[in-house]
């Protein structure tokens, strides 16, 4: 009997040391699923993309300039593993002159039903009409904030998506001629609908039928010195659960400073037509900084003085890293 009950004991001690290790081994299964690795954002790779657009000169379209800069997004994009999708329209601009306009996507794993957007405009303004020295109010915007910023930024996001591939499809679009809008010393009527003329045209006609997303993000000038991101209030209209998504992680990560959790102002953006249009439910990073002489974008904002001296790479790795953050942890 003796034998037997230690039998049965030393049985009972092997199944419960088994069903211990059993269950461990499930905890850190289900602990290793939940860890996701988020790629490591590098604002020097950003401030070099930023750069080479500005190299190019302003990007306004219907130039030779837009044309070579347009060719750089799209090889970058094909290079870091994106299927590359070119939309050629001719877009109407307020004042009658036609565009040839370029919207450039890039799309990541595009058999994927379940799918993120991520967009940003690519051309820069004709006139620097907001520079407080009328003399300059003819003269293109360089751009590097309003325009390259956003662009550079999705660059680097392509760049980490082609070495590790999050859970979801991505979708990188370039929109074109978001900023031709009209000039503040036009004397006729001013209507919004007469920018973001790219994000409309697509809006209206995706590059896949029947396209939808989950989210999506636009990013404009989000690479200025001292830049302060409020929740901008369309996308609280429109994607209210997003915006808390991602300030949320931005707060995770430490980059409070730079998002503001608090509602900020009403801007025609492009996110606003993918909103309304698209029926996609998106978001607008774009700055609001409190006690700007000029404008609430930062005191250079559609001026000559939108330059390289403007960005700043902490501004950078807060956008690109709590965006890094958003798309990877989504399943």
């Amino acid at each position: 009997m003796k034998q037997y009950m230690i039998l049965g004991f030393t049985a009972c001690l092997l199944l419960a040391v088994t069903s211990c290790k059993t269950g461990n081994n499930s905890k850190a299964k289900d602990t290793a699923e939940q860890h996701v690795i988020v790629p490591e954002f590098n604002a020097d790779s950003a401030y070099n993309y930023i750069q080479a657009q500005v190299d190019f000169g302003p990007r306004v379209p219907n130039t030779q300039v837009h044309v070579k800069c347009g060719e750089y997004l799209a090889n970058k994009l094909e290079e870091y593993g994106a299927k590359v999708t070119n939309q050629y329209a001719d877009l109407l601009a307020f004042n009658g002159t036609i565009l040839k306009a370029r919207n450039i996507i890039g799309s990541y794993n595009p058999e994927h039903k379940k799918r993120i957007l991520l967009f940003a405009h690519w051309d820069t303004r004709p006139w620097s009409d907001n520079d407080p020295d009328k003399k300059n109010h003819h003269t293109p915007v360089l751009g590097a904030n309003d325009g390259a910023s956003g662009a550079g930024v999705l660059l680097e996001v392509a760049r980490l998506i082609n070495q590790q591939a999050p859970a979801l499809g991505i979708d990188i679009i370039f929109f074109d001629a978001e900023d031709y809008g009209a000039p503040q010393f036009y004397n006729g009527n001013h209507k919004e609908e007469y920018w973001c003329l790219g994000a409309q045209y697509w809006a209206r006609n995706p590059h896949v039928a029947g396209y939808n997303a989950r989210f999506g993000i636009l990013l404009d000038m989000v690479g200025g010195k001292n830049a302060t991101f409020y929740r901008e209030c369309y996308s609280e209209e429109y994607a209210r659960s997003i915006n808390k998504k991602i300030w949320r992680k931005a707060e995770e990560l430490g980059y409070s400073a730079f998002f503001i959790d608090e509602r900020g102002s009403m801007i025609t953006d492009d996110h606003l037509f993918v909103n309304r249009i698209a029926r996609i439910p998106s978001i607008d990073i774009i700055p609001n900084i409190v006690g700007a002489k000029h404008s609430s974008f930062g005191d250079f904002w559609h001026t000559v003085n939108d330059d390289m001296g403007e960005i700043d790479k902490n501004t950078l790795k807060a956008v690109g890293q709590t965006v890094l953050a958003v798309i990877y942890n989504e399943k």
